[in-house]
């Protein structure tokens, strides 16, 4: 245990602070200032940990990170036996570390009559020291398997999946569709959450370990899924849920308003020096944003940075509470009113707001939105939610960004071509060891889930991993966190 006393000396939360807001809006760097070993708060909240006899963390974490046991390297300052410990269970700690809503606080034992621990924030702490120290190297394999495995998708479940079967002594190529690797890491997360230099170096380590990565390349259209078949002696599908949840309200096909990850990816492409013909930008506008999720909240940011000139996001159900409600017990992962980095720069929330119609503009602007006609959300003894009649109300929208999360994956090319079961919900049907109906082709991720959390993807990455080369070699040493019929308490 890192200090027996540590959660009675210092009984509060405290984490490295934000840049100014006026000059954070001005780039699309971090707006964290995560700072180096000897940030004075660091080791004492390391030390909060208790050690539980039973850790709950480990429970809200899907990787089973050690969280305990790395805590107390990060108090004792033992960085290179930390990083060790969290490499364990999980490859990609920045990525978590950055983005994960992280349900392993909501877990912390400590949280039940004290604010949890900052595990979130020790543990990029660790990973980004471990990188500054030069202890984040490649891990060769001793000897290759002459396997060779496609992981078609490169976001956190193909990118997890592919770094262990090549540490496992197989010949891994990764196949992007996009023109660089990362999936959603790297144009669906902004600059500001997730700078993509943490990308960029964990490829360097990969590359360096031997996997191989073919971007620009779209299975099922450059290159057929039977001939990706025929090339490689196993299939991981990695593809992700990208099929957006569209608004079936009249007026959805005018000018102006957009899939919010269309939004995303154009910013994100020219945050990277990317030229985008005929960008959608907010700059100027009166921008509406349809979803008070993360996505809705990554929008947010991008339009105030480029220069919006109002922002309000709708959420067509009620205000979440602030504090954990009664039907939502320790250790679940609550479901609670939360104030991003973006909803602090700016923008307006609204609440109980359904959307009736998006209206069209006149003269010049037809053919465009110009309004969102809007209605007071009622709850019906059913449990669905319909605008109220005679609540209607007109509010300006020059740009609409349609937030609200995605139904499932692309399946027709794979179903087509090599003739995958999808299930009722429209994702890739699977065994408990991630097998799809076609043998030697497995599913990781959200294609088999549906949309759910990074550490999610990273944990069924891993777990698909074990079950390939258990496949392709007949037993496996590599950890299994989860198994395909695994429910997370919150997806």
């Amino acid at each position: 245990m890192a200090d027996p006393r540590g959660f009675l000396k210092v009984r509060e939360r405290e984490l490295p602070p934000s840049r100014p807001v006026e000059v954070r809006l001005r780039d699309w760097k971090d707006v964290h200032a995560h700072l180096e070993d000897g940030q004075p708060f660091l080791k004492e909240q390391a030390g909060r940990c208790m050690d539980c006899g039973v850790p709950f963390c480990h429970n809200g974490c899907p990787l089973g990170n050690l969280i305990p046991e790395w805590n107390e390297l990060v108090w004792r300052g033992q960085w290179s036996d930390a990083i060790d410990r969290l490499h364990a269970t999980n490859n990609f700690p920045e990525f978590t570390g950055r983005i994960c809503p992280a349900p392993c606080e909501s877990s912390c034992v400590l949280g039940i009559n004290q604010p949890p621990v900052t595990i979130k924030n020790v543990e990029v702490s660790i990973i980004d020291e471990a990188f500054d120290r030069g202890l984040v190297t490649p891990q060769v394999p001793q000897r290759l398997t002459g396997h060779t495995v496609a992981v078609v998708g490169s976001g956190p479940a193909g990118l997890a999946a592919a770094q262990q079967l090549t540490r496992a002594g197989h010949t891994v190529a990764v196949y992007e569709r996009d023109d660089a690797v990362g999936g959603l890491l790297r144009y669906g997360v902004p600059d500001f959450k997730l700078e993509k230099i943490h990308i960029d170096r964990r490829l360097a380590q990969m590359e360096a370990e031997g996997t191989r990565f073919r971007p620009g390349v779209e299975i099922g259209r450059d290159l057929t899924w039977d001939q990706l078949q025929a090339r490689y002696d196993a299939i991981v599908v990695a593809t992700g849920a990208t099929v957006p949840r569209e608004l079936q309200v009249p007026g959805k096909e005018l000018g102006g308003v957009h899939v919010a990850m269309d939004f995303l990816h154009q910013a994100n492409a020219v945050a990277a020096g990317r030229e985008v013909p005929d960008q959608i930008t907010a700059a100027g506008k009166h921008v509406i944003i349809i979803g008070g999720g993360d996505t809705g909240s990554d929008c947010l940011g991008t339009a105030l940075r480029q220069g919006a000139a109002s922002v309000t996001t709708l959420a067509i159900g009620k205000r979440p509470p602030e504090d954990r409600p009664a039907h939502q017990p320790w250790p679940t992962d609550p479901i609670l009113f939360e104030v991003s980095s973006s909803h602090e720069e700016g923008g307006e929330r609204s609440y109980l707001a359904s959307t009736v119609e998006f209206v069209e503009g006149e003269g010049e602007r037809a053919g465009t939105v110009a309004r969102l006609r809007l209605a007071t959300t009622e709850y019906l003894s059913d449990g669905r939610r319909v605008p109220t009649p005679g609540t209607e109300r007109d509010v300006p929208a020059d740009l609409v960004l349609v937030a609200m999360g995605f139904t499932g994956p692309e399946t027709d090319p794979l179903a087509d071509q090599l003739g995958v079961v999808t299930t009722s919900r429209g994702l890739i049907a699977r065994s408990d060891d991630f097998a799809t109906t076609v043998p030697g082709v497995f599913v990781a991720g959200d294609a088999g889930r549906g949309q759910s959390l990074v550490v999610w993807a990273i944990a069924e990455g891993r777990a698909a991993a074990a079950a390939v080369d258990t496949y392709l070699s007949g037993g496996t040493e590599l950890p299994s966190p989860v198994t395909a019929s695994t429910v997370a308490l919150r997806p």
